[in-house]
């Protein structure tokens, strides 16, 4: 079967090994490490080290960005606000974020895989084009991390500064809105987390490889990291702005402690009217997230592909 342009461009070519070797010995300490985790694996493990290594550098971008979703307000207003809670909570609510994302983008790249595999072992012969079966299987991996999203909520309620002095850290959190609404609460802001997971890992993992073939050949393995954070961060960007009214969606609801859920329709319906029904200031905060996006995802691709490499 054809390769599909679903592949990521460097799963694909295959890379000299004799650099790494000296002697027939590896200079490497990653050999060991890889016959232990498999050829699948080590998806997951290359995943969650890249997302680790992406939320400890661009966490306070990240929390300028949530406070312009949530209030609407000017970057530079949103940094005072940061200065004014001071440097000991510039770092707050980083735990779960870092247990969230670095969970999360083990499962997009290591259930992609599995679920290609499965799929495509299933679809053979059937006349199903490759590229349906692999969007199909990039969907079910950005659904399945759709369970990890009392990690966002919680997140949202750490990153607010109107619940600091309700919430202490990430487990206070999670006891209080377990014993004081129970666990559906953990889930609030479901909808919008799904209605976004789902058609962007299609888009990412549809479009990484062909954008990177567009880009110079790289001759060195630095040439192939920087390919792979353009390829990776310019994806990440333009699916970041695509996306970015469902992330102010999931920031206003999960933002609320008790009382009910609403569709999200209607949040969308609510921040639309407060904000003059303007397109404008529905995206206020969209230019930082594209730079945050950009630097995040290429930060995560660059790593993951380095790493799959050297494993």
């Amino acid at each position: 079967m054809a390769v599909s342009t679903m592949d990521s461009e460097s799963a694909r070519t295959p890379q000299p090994q004799a650099a790494l070797t000296k002697g027939g010995r590896s200079l490497l300490p990653f050999d060991t490490l890889s016959a232990k985790l498999g050829p699948q694996g080590k998806h997951y493990v290359c995943g969650s080290v890249a997302a680790f290594s992406n939320i400890m550098v661009t966490f306070p971008i990240q929390k300028v960005l949530f406070r312009q979703q949530l209030h609407g307000v000017l970057a530079t207003e949103a940094v005072r606000q940061l200065q004014r809670d001071g440097l000991r909570n510039l770092y707050r609510g980083l735990l779960p974020p870092l247990l969230q994302k670095s969970t999360t983008v083990a499962i997009m790249f290591g259930l992609y895989q599995d679920f290609s595999r499965v799929l495509l072992d299933y679809a053979g012969g059937s006349g199903v084009p490759e590229l349906i079966t692999r969007s199909f299987a990039a969907a079910l991996a950005g659904t399945a991390e759709a369970i990890l999203t009392p990690f966002e909520r919680v997140q949202t309620l750490l990153q607010d500064h109107r619940h600091h002095g309700r919430f202490n850290n990430t487990a206070h959190t999670f006891r209080t809105l377990l014993t004081e609404h129970g666990i559906r609460e953990w889930y609030r802001g479901l909808v919008p987390i799904l209605l976004r997971n789902g058609p962007s890992n299609v888009l990412f993992f549809g479009l990484r490889g062909p954008i990177k073939e567009q880009l110079p050949e790289a001759k060195s393995r630095a040439g192939h990291m920087v390919n792979d954070f353009v390829c990776g961060g310019l994806l990440g960007a333009a699916l970041g702005i695509m996306f970015y009214p469902l992330n102010v969606v999931k920031s206003r609801a999960q933002s609320q402690v008790g009382g009910a859920f609403q569709p999200c329709g209607q949040v969308l319906l609510t921040v639309w009217r407060e904000r003059g029904s303007s397109v404008v200031m529905l995206f206020r905060g969209a230019h930082l997230n594209y730079h945050r996006s950009l630097l995040s995802w290429g930060i995560i691709n660059a790593t993951y592909e380095l790493l799959l490499k050297l494993l």
